[in-house]
């Protein structure tokens, strides 16, 4: 497809992709983005951050680069290609490869909070970004807790919105998530429970699946063995169940966690709700740590990244998989609304 044909598609996604920590491999990751099918027919990619990074990033993943240098979002969508918005936010030599830095932190956060706004603002479908490196964020942005923190602070969204872990066969949502492991039970309501039902079903009917099917995991061994190791299934979780399934949502468990994932995937579940951040997490990265994503829903828009790091061990190598970052960029084409 030449760049008339691309011109005339006026119905491709504009996905505002936020350059993350440079100090890892998200400058790569970028470059190599913007050379796939994805990036240059599926969609219209408007890249925040720095023109000289992403320019050190295709150097790192030895690709080219065909984008448009603006200073703009107004020019950057004026482009019949993809653009990078140059926000001329940090100078190569200022990148320590493979350390959190107060610099770097100020550079993702800068670049995301650009993409974030110009989401809310309408003028993009869907965000994605590269890997952000949460102590770096925290040097630079002291009240941050992690990127939903981060979202609801920039958009100023009042609704409810929640992390999943999206796999291509299955997805992951969680009820509580980024809280001490010791807390988990006395955040569990039956009320919140069929709210995170709620919302998966939401998003998965937004991602293309109509008639979502849920596996929901139980919190203590063997389901708590009929109250023997615990009464929160007894007492929350399985009534949240019948709740959910009540209100005409095709939910089922709770199931042992154990074996719930092994379950969704033979019996055709496309998702599972776990209680909590590393009964689901752990699971996901063993079936596919390569192409896993991680969406925050709920929002108005889609937006997405891979669920893993900043990889500073392989930094600068020129080594860095996109496989991850591509999938992510694939769920926002398809959660876009185009």
């Amino acid at each position: 497809m030449n760049m008339d044909e691309l011109a005339i598609r006026t119905d491709r996604p504009v996905v505002a992709l936020a350059m993350g920590d440079p100090s890892g491999v998200s400058p790569e990751l970028t470059a190599r983005l913007l050379q796939l099918p994805e990036a240059r027919t599926d969609s219209r990619i408007v890249v925040f951050g720095d023109a000289r990074i992403l320019e050190d990033g295709a150097g790192i993943a030895s690709v080219g680069l065909d984008i448009a240098v603006v200073g703009t979002l107004e020019a950057a969508l004026a482009q019949d290609r993809n653009a990078i918005v140059d926000m001329a936010n940090l100078a190569p030599s200022e990148v320590v490869r493979g350390v959190a830095t107060l610099s770097g932190g100020r550079f993702a956060l800068a670049n995301f909070r650009a993409a974030l706004e110009a989401a809310v603002d309408g003028r993009v479908d869907a965000v994605c970004y590269t890997p952000f490196n949460k102590k770096a964020m925290r040097m630079a942005y002291p009240s941050y807790d992690d990127d939903v923190r981060f979202v609801l602070d920039v958009t100023g969204f009042a609704g409810k919105i929640r992390e999943f872990n999206v796999l291509e066969r299955i997805w992951n949502a969680r009820v509580t998530s980024h809280i001490p492991l010791k807390d988990v039970a006395s955040h569990l309501t039956v009320a919140g429970i069929v709210s995170e039902i709620e919302l998966t079903v939401s998003c998965l009917r937004r991602s293309g699946i109509p008639s979502p099917r849920i596996a929901v995991a139980a919190l203590n061994p063997h389901a708590g063995d009929g109250g023997s190791f615990g009464m929160e299934e007894i007492d929350i979780i399985d009534p949240a169940v019948a709740s959910a399934r009540a209100a005409g949502f095709d939910v089922e468990g709770s199931f042992p966690s154990d074996t719930v994932f092994l379950r969704a995937m033979k019996e055709g579940f496309h998702a599972v709700l776990t209680m909590y951040h590393d009964q689901g997490q752990i699971a996901m990265k063993m079936m596919g740590f390569d192409k896993g994503v991680t969406m925050i829903g709920g929002l108005p828009f889609p937006l997405c990244t891979p669920a893993h790091g900043t990889a500073y061990d392989i930094a600068g190598q020129g080594t860095a998989e996109v496989g991850a970052s591509r999938e992510a960029l694939k769920l926002a084409i398809s959660m876009s609304g185009r």
